[in-house]
């Protein structure tokens, strides 16, 4: 038998953060299809490396910055090689260029792949990518989160033109 208590409704009023949230929620990519500020936050979390979310300005898009003791420096793995310099070496990442038969013999692509073992033994080879530093960054992803990553609702926005589209998205 339900009683009187059990049907009584009580409202409650939301309670306004004491400070702006930094997420608002997460979203899950398919690996293959991450690019632009959301692939460069999964790689910092991947890495461990500390990494906090700031909003956009001056319509950019909002974007990871590193957190180091002399304050926030942008991260941005996927389109920076002092970025991802050091973890092509710490993940021993092998990265290649895609090549495909062509009419006079092997032709170079400018898309590229990335092979990395982890875990003990397993193996990943991503899918071709724009450029070798997004086949280097979701190789790094993958260790961490495998096929699928929750990331920031704010950082899945498209990209804008300086990171192009994911070749996965464009298939």
């Amino acid at each position: 038998m339900i009683s009187a208590e059990d049907t009584e409704m009580t409202a409650y009023a939301p309670v306004p953060p004491a400070k702006p949230q930094a997420l608002s929620g997460f979203v899950q990519i398919y690996l293959e299809e991450l690019d632009g500020p959301a692939l460069d936050w999964a790689v910092a979390q991947a890495a461990g490396i500390k990494v906090q979310i700031e909003s956009p300005q001056h319509q950019n898009l909002a974007r990871a910055y590193r957190v180091t003791s002399r304050g926030l420096i942008p991260f941005r793995p996927s389109t920076d090689w002092a970025h991802a310099g050091p973890l092509l070496r710490e993940y021993q990442v092998a990265l290649n260029p895609e090549a495909h038969y062509g009419d006079e013999g092997t032709e170079t692509s400018e898309r590229w792949i990335a092979n990395i073992y982890y875990s003990g033994g397993d193996q990943y080879t991503t899918e071709p990518a724009r450029n070798e530093l997004v086949a280097l960054c979701r190789a790094v992803v993958v260790t961490k989160f495998g096929d699928w990553v929750s990331v920031p609702v704010e950082l899945s926005v498209a990209p804008e033109p300086g990171y192009p589209r994911t070749d996965a998205a464009e298939l």
